[in-house]
């Protein structure tokens, strides 16, 4: 612990002297004097603790002040620095919210299954920034780079295939992804961009945005999500939800090909163990460890004192009303 304002701490003079100027008062107090016949009943009566207490108001009240001193000097503590590793990449979760998530051949389904591993995939990161780009007819930011892990799992919940407007924009998806880190100093940029279909929306082609990544240096890692062939399908029918076994479409040439193009790979998700063994492998791969002086933290202390002291000034009133008047 040390004092930010160690000077003030001069001001402990002041109960000090209040306490020197006590002293002198009980030690110089003259008592009056009467003559009496006998002292046998002052001799019984027993005013130890009445005599012991009447002091402890005055004790409770310098305590209340050299606590005062202590907090305005305001004490603090820090933790030594030391050198950490940390990792010196943004990665940017590009996610497929089309409609086409909802089928069931992973376990509940695609979107489920990918936030749950990319939940996970987010935890095993502490020390990257991160964020998250969803698309589908067209691309927004879910949320930002951040290291505010608690802020990224909550956002990635809350992703789910009705945001925006239906399609599969996987050139806007890439572009706004890059967008978000183009911008970044870090040693390592990545873009795990995950989807189930076909590009047939957008501004920007999956080629173009592709060269964009490639120019800013950020590495593209693409996920095909489904089975090969038919995949079970929920379909609204006039006697409710159906589940229909619908053809899997996904452009495992172009993911493979924006991926080569930035140096990064290409993978295919069939079921949610093989996604899981995806990003655990892409976790592998992207490891940029760099060595940083990490800064003292801080705590302020000054709190505590003060609270002190205002327990000390209560109790102060307590025992002047409801202790010390029981013996006067």
């Amino acid at each position: 612990m040390f004092f930010e304002y160690p000077e003030l701490l001069w001001l402990m003079l002041v109960p000090a002297l209040l306490v020197l100027h006590y002293i002198y008062l009980e030690l110089a107090e003259r008592h009056p004097h009467l003559r009496v016949s006998t002292a046998v009943p002052w001799m019984t009566r027993k005013t130890t603790v009445a005599s012991a207490m009447r002091h402890v108001p005055f004790v409770l009240r310098i305590a209340a002040l050299c606590l005062i001193v202590v907090a305005i000097a305001r004490p603090r503590s820090s933790e030594d620095m030391e050198r950490i590793d940390t990792e010196g990449i943004d990665i940017v979760l590009a996610m497929d919210v089309s409609t086409s998530m909802l089928a069931r051949d992973l376990t509940p389904d695609r979107i489920s299954a990918s936030k749950d591993i990319a939940i996970e995939f987010i935890s095993q990161r502490p020390s990257d920034r991160m964020g998250i780009v969803v698309f589908a007819g067209e691309s927004f930011t879910q949320c930002p780079l951040t290291t505010d892990r608690a802020t990224l799992i909550n956002l990635m919940k809350e992703v789910q295939t009705d945001l925006i407007e239906d399609g599969t924009a996987i050139g806007n998806g890439l572009a706004t992804a890059v967008a978000r880190m183009k911008d970044s100093d870090a040693k390592s940029r990545v873009v795990i961009l995950l989807t189930d279909g076909v590009n047939n929306r957008g501004e920007v082609s999956p080629q173009m945005a592709a060269e964009i990544a490639k120019t800013y240096g950020v590495r593209v890692y693409t996920i095909g999500v489904g089975k090969e062939g038919m995949a079970p399908y929920p379909v609204m029918t006039p006697w409710g939800v159906e589940v229909r076994n619908v053809q899997v479409e996904i452009d495992e040439k172009l993911l493979a090909e924006m991926a080569e193009a930035t140096g990064g790979r290409y993978f295919r998700a069939t079921d949610n163990t093989k996604l899981a063994e995806i990003y655990s492998e892409i976790n592998k791969m992207e490891k940029a460890k760099t060595t940083v002086d990490s800064f003292p933290v801080y705590k302020e202390l000054f709190g505590k004192y003060a609270l002190l002291a205002l327990l000390a000034l209560i109790l102060e009133l307590v025992f002047n009303w409801f202790v010390i008047r029981r013996f006067v």
